[in-house]
């Protein structure tokens, strides 16, 4: 198995963080934030590092990559779209959002396009019940679509 190792300037970031927490176990979270920082997903290769680092199991930092929707475990495309698919979004249109952006990028739920642009995923909620049905691009929140926004969205994404 290759082995997994933090860029110079993460690893400062990594060694800085655990001085923040008094139990190492507590940078968890951020630590694999780094980790997706640099690859663009939790390789798996980086479970043993994590966890060496925060003092805990691999199966306790596996448990908490898998938990957390803001994790990505596989490769994804330069741009990860995250449809809410809570009660208010659904009842507000999720459903058919997320069956325009099905049809309009042709992949599924989990997959990615074929050029590596969008990778189309689902989450619980993203809080922005007021303004449903609403989604997440990287980190930007889109609010209040509809067919038209969706269209303009995705061509605006290179």
């Amino acid at each position: 198995m290759k082995r997994f190792a933090f860029t110079s300037e993460r690893k400062r970031k990594a060694e800085d963080l655990l001085v923040l927490y008094p139990e190492k176990r507590s940078a968890l979270l951020p630590l694999l934030w780094l980790v997706q920082e640099q690859e663009g997903w939790i390789v798996p290769e980086s479970i043993a590092e994590v966890a060496s680092l925060a003092g805990v199991s691999k199966a306790e930092v596996q448990e908490v990559a898998s938990f957390y929707a803001l994790f990505n475990r596989m490769p994804i495309g330069r741009h990860h779209i995250q449809v809410c698919t809570g009660v208010c979004c659904r009842l507000c249109g999720a459903d058919e959002v997320l069956g325009h952006l099905k049809k309009k990028l042709g992949i599924d739920v989990g997959e990615t396009t074929a050029d590596g642009r969008f990778t189309l995923s689902t989450v619980g909620c993203l809080g922005s019940c007021g303004t449903s049905p609403a989604m997440r691009i990287g980190d930007e929140y889109f609010e209040a679509l509809d067919e038209g926004k969706l269209n303009g969205l995705l061509a605006s994404f290179k």
